[in-house]
C-alpha cells in the first residue's frame, strides 16, 4: 500500500503551500484571509490568527510526512508527490486570493 504514502506526501505539501502566505502574512502583522473570517476565505484574519493557522498546517505537513512511512526526498515518486501537492496548492491559492490582491488582472492593454 504504498501507494497511500504517495498520496500522504501529496497532502503533506498540500498543507505546507497552504502554511507558507499565512504564517508570512502574519509574521509580517497583516491581516490576511482564513477560514475563520467572516465570510470565511474571503474576510480578513487577523496577523495571530494567521501565524496560528499556518503553523497548524506546518504540523499538519509534518505529520504527513514524518509519521506515515519514511518519507525520502531521493525517492523520486515521494519526491514528486509531494512536488505535485505544492504545485496544485500552490496554484489554487494564488487563484484564489489573487481576486482580493490583483494577482489575477488580465495581461495586456
Amino acid at each position: 500500500m504504498i501507494w497511500l504514502h504517495d498520496i500522504a506526501y501529496f497532502f503533506g505539501g498540500v498543507f505546507i503551500a497552504n502554511a507558507l502566505p499565512h504564517y508570512a502574512s502574519g509574521v509580517m502583522g497583516r491581516p490576511f484571509q482564513s477560514p475563520f473570517a467572516k465570510p470565511p476565505g474571503e474576510g480578513l484574519s487577523s496577523s495571530t490568527v494567521n501565524v496560528l493557522w499556518g503553523f497548524a498546517n506546518l504540523v499538519l505537513a509534518y505529520l504527513l510526512l514524518f509519521c506515515v512511512g519514511a518519507f525520502d526526498l531521493r525517492a523520486v515518486d515521494q519526491a514528486a508527490s509531494l512536488g505535485l501537492g505544492l504545485l496544485s496548492m500552490g496554484l489554487f491559492l494564488a487563484r484564489l486570493f489573487g481576486r482580493f490582491h490583483g494577482g489575477n488582472a488580465p495581461v495586456g492593454p
